[in-house]
């Protein structure tokens, strides 16, 4: 499966998970969306923002992140938030 077809995956998205070593699902659950997100932020695009964190969260659950629990995107933003 490529990245593309993962929900919240653009070419965007799926060119920086490439760029820190992802390739596969797997590979994205087995690394987990606070890795993947914080090697993206330092290594790729600075300036990553929570729509990103929500999306790779979203990808490794197989949800639209539009679609994520409220308790999840709340650790998420609080999460993002102690990052700036």
């Amino acid at each position: 499966m490529e990245l593309t077809e993962l929900p919240n995956i653009g070419p965007v998205l799926a060119g920086n998970l490439r760029k820190v070593g992802i390739e596969t699902l797997e590979e994205l659950r087995k690394a987990g969306t606070y890795d993947v997100f914080m090697r993206i932020r330092t290594q790729v695009d600075s300036g990553a923002c929570l729509h990103q964190l929500e999306a790779i969260e979203g990808a490794v659950e197989g949800v639209k992140k539009s679609t994520l629990a409220p308790e999840k995107r709340a650790e998420l933003r609080t999460f993002h938030k102690k990052l700036k």
